[in-house]
C-alpha cells in the first residue's frame, strides 16, 4: 500500500514543465507537417493545416490527461490520464468520414481518413512523452503514403483510371442496354452517361469508364470487343484520357 510521500513524489514525477510541454507540442506538429504535406502536395480533401491541427488537438488533450490525473492524485482521486485520449480517438473518426466520399460505386478518401486517425494517434503518443513512438510512426506513415504506392502501382496498377468513351446506335435503348450488360460482363464502372441525337438521326452516348487496377487493359480491350461485336452498335471509340479522380 502506497503511503502519502509515495503518492506526492510519484505526483510530482508526473508535473510538466515549460520545455516539457512545448517539445510535445513541436513533436506532434511536426508529425500532422509531415503527413499533412505528403497529402496536400497530392491534393487530397484534408491537407497540411487539417492534421497538424488534429495533431496537435490530441496532442493537448493527452497533455491534459496527464495534468488532471497529477493535479488530483494528490487529494485521494484516481483520475485516468487516458481517458481523455480514448475519447479522441473515437470522435476523430467523425472528422475522417468528412474526407470519404462516394462516386458511383466506388468510394474515395479511405486513404485519408485513415492518414488523419494515424496522426491523432500519434499526436498522442507525443503528448505523452512517447517522442520515439510518434517520430517512428511518422516516418513508417510517410512511407506508406509515398514509397509504397509506387509498389502498388507496380503490383496491382493504377487506382480509378477513368476514359470517356462514345458509343453511336440507332436506338438509344439497345444501346444503353448492352452497354450496361457489357460493363457489368467486364467488371468496368460506367458514370456520367449521355445519351444525344445527331443531325443523321444517330445516338450518340458518351460514358466515362472507370479502368484501375492490374488488369484494366484486358478489361478495356474487352468492353470494346463486347460492345463492336454486337449488332445494334455502329461503332465505340474512345474520346480522351481524364485525370486520375482523388480516391484516396
Amino acid at each position: 500500500m502506497e503511503t502519502a510521500y509515495n503518492i506526492l513524489m510519484n505526483t510530482q514525477s508526473l508535473e510538466l514543465s515549460f520545455l516539457d510541454v512545448a517539445l510535445r507540442f513541436l513533436c506532434a506538429m511536426l508529425v500532422g507537417l509531415v503527413i499533412g504535406t505528403e497529402r496536400e502536395y497530392t491534393n487530397r480533401p484534408a491537407g497540411m493545416r487539417t492534421h497538424i491541427l488534429v495533431a496537435l488537438g490530441a496532442c493537448s488533450v493527452m497533455i491534459v490527461g496527464q495534468m488532471l490525473f497529477a493535479h488530483y492524485s494528490s487529494f485521494g482521486a484516481n483520475p485516468d490520464p487516458a481517458r481523455l485520449s480514448a475519447q479522441v480517438i473515437t470522435g476523430v473518426g467523425f472528422l475522417g468520414a468528412g474526407t470519404i466520399m462516394r462516386e458511383g460505386t466506388s468510394v474515395k478518401g479511405l486513404t485519408t481518413a485513415a492518414s488523419l486517425w494515424s496522426v491523432a494517434c500519434l499526436g498522442i503518443a507525443a503528448g505523452a512523452g512517447y517522442y520515439f513512438v510518434a517520430l517512428v510512426g511518422m516516418v513508417l506513415i510517410f512511407i506508406t503514403l509515398t514509397l509504397l504506392e509506387v509498389v502498388q502501382n507496380k503490383l496491382v496498377g493504377p487506382h480509378g483510371e477513368r476514359c470517356s468513351y462514345c458509343l453511336e446506335t440507332n436506338d438509344v435503348t439497345i444501346g444503353l442496354r448492352v452497354l450496361h450488360d457489357c460493363a457489368k460482363d467486364c467488371r468496368v464502372e460506367i458514370s456520367e452517361l449521355l445519351a444525344e441525337r445527331s443531325e443523321e438521326g444517330v445516338f450518340n452516348i458518351t460514358f466515362h469508364a472507370e479502368l484501375g487496377g492490374a488488369r484494366g487493359m484486358k478489361r478495356r480491350q474487352k468492353l470494346f470487343e463486347s460492345l463492336a461485336a454486337h449488332k445494334g452498335i455502329i461503332s465505340v471509340y474512345q474520346k480522351c484520357d481524364l485525370p486520375n479522380p482523388d480516391n484516396k
